[in-house]
């Protein structure tokens, strides 16, 4: 006897008629990949250490239980040793951006500026040195050689134009007609006004640059002094900005001083050549101001005083006001630096420990109540890998500090199970989840109460999934507003402040739209594990599929066949809590081996037409058992899922096509060389509820279609009779259907089949109130109840 038999806890056993080499099949499917126990054990190995990994690193905390602006309830606390106080994150943002401001920007001198002004000075000079000679030798031959004057004017022309030297018109002139008078009266180079101009530039330059000229506007500085470094030197100094000029400030000096010392037409020929040799010889240096500001940011101290050991932090009844919380949190902060380690692994063990059982207990729900999980690894490992998938995120953001722990979408995994699975397996996760994440997210009970309720209502809201927009625009809305009502009735009821509470919601909004990747993210499930969610089932089910379209087209009695049995089926799943969708989408399918070969079916025959009237009895079985294979082959080929092929493989199970065997048993010749085996269709039986409905619903559909005189009595008949015979040849016996299941699928099969021959249904004459019942139970407006029992849809 194992443990959990011991305990109590083993699973429901479940009845099942033997099957021949049960037990070396079990042997060889233990050691299966498929079925290998020890592969489960290390997906929840793995997932537990996932989970273990986003614990958060904060080794020892405070247990220290208090809501902002909330008496203290606790008895009187004092300091268990000497701590530092920190400040509030509003205090540290205040400091850093007073140095922010108060850091002085740095210019480096540029050593090279005044040989460079001087070089263009220089340069400018001798560009004009051609143009003023050409301008003299014009201006002489004017004089002396009227001949060359065209000559001598052409090469003036083109010497100014070669120049390049963007002066103006008036300042050209007043250079020329200098440098000709020098010239031609054969004064001194002194007297000419470009080397007086020239001279004077020199000297204010040089007075300038001794300044200092930045490269900034000082409008754009937000500081009194400005820090000079010189690197050939190897100097550093604080000047004040007043003592240094920017290039505006230049300009307006040198304007001001040539003024003075010329007229106008000369100070205007003086600043036009400034304006083109002149640059900042102290340039701004953004790697230093940076560096000095990082510094200067890095030694400021997180600390402001300290608590002694002894001293009363906060006395029962005190208000828990900013300043107390901050010493609170202070003290947590302090306790956590200080643990040992043995402190710290004694609470990484309780972190773990909790870990494992609440893995633990979802692990024994799906191994007791859905051994369908666990029974196959791959959907084992679909289970963990969700969950895991959320439990890794919420361990990413925690680690790395980057985001509210709100913007982690909790409710994706419930409710990918939910739809995969059933509404039961998502419930259970979104209470494991909410605890582990809980316990990442620094034991918050706030976010275990939000997480819990918003993915359970997430959860209910995709349990029966009818379109797409339910899912796309119910579900994100439902979760969202869980959110902000239990996180809004938590800030309420602690009377916080509002900052905290929008903050979140902005992560919340976020999370709720990630929830519209449910939907690609079950798509790929599908392709990869190989399930089938309700959203395959309502594509598959609409009747403009192609294979139903063809059936529809090529077998239109078959087709109508497939619908009547469809409404059976789906109406007698829904009464006992079985899969309706998947009951209706697997009987629409399981006759589309019949296109084959239509005319062979009676449904599909005219009057005075029987394609088996030219066949032996035994040939005739042969192309009847025939659609079940051929159904097989097409649904492969269209890629439908594997649970809607095993509708068509077990709609009749390993019944006897009896009509055939009799009409061979009339031939005396063949007689004694028949066989039952050869008029038995190959099956497999039907192992699920949903296929056991439907091999019920196809005969007992086709048989009241027969019926020449239907009455109520006789479908009672009909269906009691049809019903039992399946148990008594044993096409149930590997079906979960229990007594109380088929008694409720046939009332459920005798009130729809009395709606559909309501007009030709003769009621008993000799009882009015018994006609009366029987014409309520006919109504098609009158929903049959479902079983109430142990078991519902998600069983």
């Amino acid at each position: 006897m194992s443990l959990l038999e011991k305990l109590g806890l083993s699973q429901k056993r479940k009845e099942l008629a033997p099957l021949i080499g049960e037990k070396k099949k079990k042997e060889q499917e233990k050691y299966s990949l498929k079925r290998n126990p020890y592969l489960r054990a290390l997906i929840v190995f793995l997932f537990i250490v996932i989970s273990a990994f986003s614990l958060p690193k904060n080794p020892v905390s405070s247990g220290l239980n208090y809501a902002l602006n909330q008496p203290w309830r606790n008895a009187d606390l004092t300091a268990p040793f000497t701590f530092s106080i920190q400040k509030t994150d509003a205090e540290l943002e205040e400091e850093r951006q007073e140095i922010r401001e108060n850091t002085a920007p740095i210019f480096r001198v540029d050593a090279n500026a005044p040989i460079t002004i001087q070089s263009r000075l220089d340069s400018t000079y001798r560009q004009m040195q051609p143009v003023l000679e050409a301008y003299h030798d014009w201006q002489v031959s004017k004089q002396t050689t009227p001949a060359t004057v065209d000559v001598d004017s052409a090469y003036f022309a083109s010497t100014l134009e070669e120049s390049n030297l963007d002066l103006t018109g008036s300042s050209w002139q007043l250079l020329l007609d200098s440098y000709h008078e020098v010239q031609n009266s054969n004064q001194a180079p002194s007297q000419f006004i470009g080397v007086t101009v020239k001279q004077q530039l020199e000297l204010l330059i040089d007075q300038l640059i001794d300044q200092g000229i930045i490269d900034r506007n000082k409008g754009t500085l937000n500081t009194s002094q400005i820090t000079i470094r010189n690197p050939r030197e190897s100097t550093e100094q604080s000047v004040d900005l007043a003592r240094i000029r920017d290039l505006r400030e230049a300009n307006e000096f040198v304007q001001f001083r040539l003024n003075r010392m010329f007229n106008e037409e000369q100070a205007r020929l003086a600043l036009e050549i400034y304006n083109k040799v002149i640059s900042p010889n102290m340039n701004y240096s953004e790697e230093d101001t940076q560096a000095k500001l990082q510094e200067a940011l890095a030694e400021i101290s997180e600390t402001k005083g300290a608590v002694t050991q002894g001293q009363v932090i906060i006395r029962r009844g005190d208000l828990v006001n900013d300043e107390r919380a901050n010493i609170l949190r202070s003290l947590a902060e302090a306790r956590s630096e200080n643990a040992t380690e043995i402190e710290r692994w004694v609470r990484f063990a309780g972190q773990l420990i909790i870990i494992v059982a609440v893995t633990l207990v979802f692990f024994m729900y799906i191994y007791l109540y859905r051994r369908n999980i666990t029974s196959n690894n791959a959907l084992f490992f679909l289970v963990f890998l969700t969950l895991g998938l959320v439990s890794f995120a919420g361990g990413f953001i925690n680690y790395f500090d980057i985001a509210d722990p709100y913007i982690i979408p909790v409710a994706i995994a419930p409710i990918v199970l939910t739809i995969i699975f059933d509404s039961r397996v998502g419930l259970v996760s979104s209470i494991m989840l909410a605890s582990l994440l809980g316990l990442i997210h620094g034991n918050s009970f706030e976010y275990i109460v939000a997480t819990f309720t918003a993915c359970s209502l997430g959860v209910f809201s995709v349990r029966d999934i009818k379109d797409r927009s339910q899912f796309f625009f119910t579900t994100p809305g439902i979760v969202f507003l869980t959110y902000v009502i239990v996180i809004g009735s938590f800030n309420v009821a602690a009377l916080s402040g509002w900052d905290t509470f929008l903050s979140d919601l902005m992560y919340i909004a976020i999370s709720s739209v990630f929830i519209l990747f449910t939907y690609p993210i079950i798509l790929i499930f599908e392709k990869i594990f190989g399930v089938t969610t309700d959203f395959t089932l309502i594509e598959l089910g609409d009747t403009n599929q192609p294979l139903l379209k063809d059936l529809m087209n090529k077998a239109p009695g078959t087709f109508h066949h497939s619908l009547q049995v469809a409404n059976l089926a789906e109406a007698a799943a829904s009464a006992i809590g079985a899969n309706s969708l998947l009951c209706r989408v697997g009987s629409l399918y399981h006759d589309i081996g019949k296109m084959v070969k239509p005319d062979y079916f009676v449904e599909n025959q005219t009057k005075g037409s029987n394609e088996h009237d030219k066949l032996k009895p035994q040939m005739s079985a042969m192309v009847i058992k025939a659609h079940v294979s051929e159904g097989v082959k097409m649904a492969e080929e269209h890629d439908l899922p594997g649970n809607l092929i095993d509708f068509i493989k077990t709609h009749h199970g390993t019944s006897v096509i009896r009509y055939f065997y009799e009409k061979a048993k009339e031939d005396e010749s063949l007689k004694s060389m028949l066989e039952e085996d050869q008029f038995r269709y190959e099956g497999p039986l039907p192992s699920t509820k949903e296929t056991g409905i439907l091999l019920l619903a196809d005969g007992i559909e086709a048989a009241s279609r027969a019926m020449k005189n239907p009455t109520y009595s006789k479908l009672e008949n009909l269906v009691n009779r049809m019903v039992d015979d399946r148990v008594a040849e044993g096409q149930l016996s590997h079906c979960p259907l229990t007594f109380r299941h088929l008694q409720v699928i046939k009332e459920t099969f005798l009130n729809i089949l009395v709606g559909v021959y309501h007009s030709r249904v003769e009621y008993p004459e000799d009882s009015e109130k018994q006609k009366s019942e029987i014409k309520q139970k006919a109504s098609l407006d009158t929903p049959t109840e479902p079983v109430q029992e142990n078991e519902t849809k998600d069983d």
